[in-house]
Order: C-alpha cells, then structure tokens, then sequence
C-alpha cells in the first residue's frame, strides 16, 4: 500500500487467482459427466445434464446487474472475498451431493456467488489504475479467465485419476484459503471512500440507486457500449459452445481431436490478444482521447473476416487461422470493454453499468448457443457463424460514429 507504483498491480496479481478460479470452478463440471453419472443416474440424460449447466448461466445473468449495485455500494474487497468463499464452499460440497437435485440447488448458488466477483473485480482495478496502465491491467486479469477455463476443461482428467468427489474436494479448499489470503492483502483504493461518504450522506438508497440507473440509462453512450458489448457475446459464447462441433464439421475430424485444438486456439490466441489490446490502448489514449475506442475497434474488426472464415472454411489452415485471428481481436476487444465504460460512467455507478452489460452478454450467449443448436440440425452450423459477423459490423459502425470521449476517466 505505501508504494502507489507498485500495489496497483499487486491488486491485479491478487486477482488474476480469483479470476482463474472464478472460470475453473464453473467450467470443471462440463467436462465430469462421465464421472458423475455413475454415481447419480439422472446425469445420464443430455437433457439433465444441460438444466444443471443452463441453471449457472440463467442465474448469474439474473444476478449480474444486482451484483453491480451493489458492488458500487458496499466494499469491493470483503464482496470479492466473500463471494470467493461462497462458490469455493459450494465447490467442496459438491463433492458430497448424492442426487441431481443437490447438485441442481448447488450449481444455482455458484451462479449466485461467482455472479459478484467481476463487476466488484473491475471496477477495483479501474480505480487503482487510472492513468497509463488500464487497459492492460484489465486485459492482464482477463487472462486469469482465459487460464481458469483452460484448467477447467482438465477436471474429467483429475477425476478420472482420483475421483470427482475429490477433484471438487480439492478445488474448494484452494478457494476458501485463498480468500482468506486476500483478508490481509487485498485492499480499497482511498478514491472509494469518499465515494462511500458521498453516497452514505446522500438521501436514501433506494433513492440513490433510482437515480443511478437513471443516470445509466438516459446516457445514450451507455446504450451505445451496451450494444457494442452484447453483439460480440454472440460469437464470443458461439466459439465457447460449438466451435469445437464447427472444427469437427469443418476438417473432419473426431471431437476428440476437435475439443483440444478448438480450446486452445482460441485460449492461446486471446491471452496475445488481451496483452496487446491493453498495451496499445494506454498508449494510444495519451495521444488521442478515442485511442481506446479505436483499439476496441481494430479489435472488433479483426473477428468479422475470422467468423466468415470459419463459417466457410475447410482447409486447416484457413479454419485455424480464423480462430486466432478471432481470437486476438475478441481478446483486444475484450481487455478495453471496461475502460471504455469508464471515459462515459463515473466511478459511482461503474460497478452497476458493467453488471447490467454482463447480462446482457450472457443472455445473448444463452440465445445464440439454442439458435446455433437449431442451426446445426439443419446442417448450417458455418452460416450460422458467417451471419453473426453481420451482427459485429453492426456494432463496430455504432461504435465508430457514436463513442465520442471527452475524458479518460468520468468523474
């Protein structure tokens, strides 16, 4: 804390863990149904298992505004510790559930719980690093995401040479102690505390969350970056959910070739990506008030030609190439989502507007992962990803002509 160059990025650090078990808890169950069904028989059934994993998503797209209000309301650091303790607990006790239903209430809690952390996150590392730095401090903890999902996708590996019960055993105990490690280390940037005083002093609460909503969206650069932020959700959570279908399709390959190749194309790909969206934007900014805008949109417009790539593409090469070029630009765009919000939010309502476009994100990723599933049906999974580069050139236009910042940071 006494040293101002040095904490910031030991805030980033702290939470790039939280950030990789955020993504690992929750995504270590796609990969255990084998594991698990022959323990509770209701997970033989597609059907079951797909309620289990869509009960996270609905929930935690629910939660996410609420989760932004009040992260702007309360302290960050005791809502990120605590709701790391939460989804670590559920975590563990997932090792002992001995029915679907147990799982089904637990799997909702997590959506709950992991629902807090990345609004609270944000907003945190946005205040400790609000000069040269923002756009690559966040771009350095999305990578945190990007390892925890990758970790994830090894939890059928972990059960398979323990046993699933232990694999969520061990997990939520390296969770729980770990928000414990942040008791003492993480802490609130000083600017938070008089937003506190500002906010206790004022009139009542449900007044001042009246008027910050209010103030959200009579802001048309709000409905601007929402738009500009749910529109690449749609291949975002295509590429997530049946990218590795679209490989299989597209090179004729087994799935079992398909998963490992699509996972890490992608994952590889966006960690450059955030890392070099970050470094460009704080750069550009200090030469031109729109440099993070235009980051953003070289980072949109790399990801059109790559979903028309891998909506037509057969040969490895070119199907391979589009998914690291929509890789680095989906990770460009993604490390400057945040420091855009903040040259058009105030710090007092950030936590709320970032909740408010998580849900967003995540309710156009449940809608696009069900059409793409019709989609597929019909033999027309690559149009399907061809036509979402339309939605994206939609978004990136809005965003050129209409994202006009007159500062890099909203009082």
């Amino acid at each position: 804390m006494k040293n101002k160059n040095i904490y910031p990025w030991v805030v980033v650090a702290l939470l790039w863990v939280v950030a990789l078990l955020n993504y690992m808890d929750r995504q270590m169950l796609s990969t255990m149904q084998e594991a698990m069904k022959i323990d509770i028989v209701e997970l033989t059934k597609a059907e079951a298992f797909g309620a289990l994993m869509a009960v996270f998503l609905w929930i935690y797209g629910f939660m996410s505004p609420v989760a932004g209000i009040i992260a702007d309301r309360i302290s960050r650091k005791w809502l990120i510790v605590g709701s790391l303790f939460v989804w670590s607990a559920v975590t563990f006790l997932m090792g002992y559930a001995t029915s679907f239903e147990q799982l089904y209430g637990l799997r909702a809690v997590m959506g709950v719980s992991e629902a807090l952390y990345i609004p609270s996150a944000l907003s945190l590392i946005a205040d400790w690093h609000q000069d040269k730095s923002r756009s690559l401090a966040i771009g350095v903890h999305m990578t945190g995401l990007y390892v925890g999902q990758a970790i994830g996708g090894f939890g059928a590996t972990a059960a398979a040479a323990f046993s699933w019960q232990s694999t969520f055993h061990w997990f939520g105990i390296v969770g729980i102690a770990y928000s414990v490690v942040l008791i003492f280390f993480l802490h609130e940037n000083p600017i938070r505390m008089k937003i506190e005083k500002v906010v206790v002093s004022g009139v009542s609460k449900g007044d001042s969350i009246g008027k910050g909503l209010l103030l959200l969206f009579s802001n048309i650069s709000f409905w601007v970056i929402l738009f500009y932020f749910a529109a690449p959700s749609l291949p975002g959570w295509a590429t997530k959910n049946w990218l590795p279908t679209l490989f299989a399709e597209n090179l004729d390959i087994p799935m079992s070739q398909a998963g490992p190749i699509s996972t890490i194309t992608i994952a590889l790909s966006s960690f450059v990506g955030v890392i070099l969206g970050g470094f460009l934007s704080d750069r550009w900014v200090l030469k031109n008030i729109r440099g993070r805008v235009y980051t953003g949109a070289i980072g949109l417009g790399m990801t059109i030609p790559a979903l028309l790539l891998l909506g037509f593409g057969h040969g490895f090469v070119s199907v391979i190439g589009a998914g690291l070029l929509f890789g680095v630009g989906f990770g460009i765009f993604d490390a400057n989502n945040m420091p855009i919000l903040c040259q058009f939010v105030s710090a007092k309502c950030r936590g709320t507007a970032y909740g408010i476009m998580n849900m967003t994100g995540v309710f156009a990723g449940a809608a696009v992962t069900q059409l793409l599933g019709k989609w597929t049906d019909g033999g027309s999974l690559g149009e399907g990803f061809a036509m979402l580069s339309i939605v994206v050139a939609l978004a990136l236009g809005l965003q050129l002509y209409l994202l006009r910042p007159k500062t890099d940071n909203m009082e």
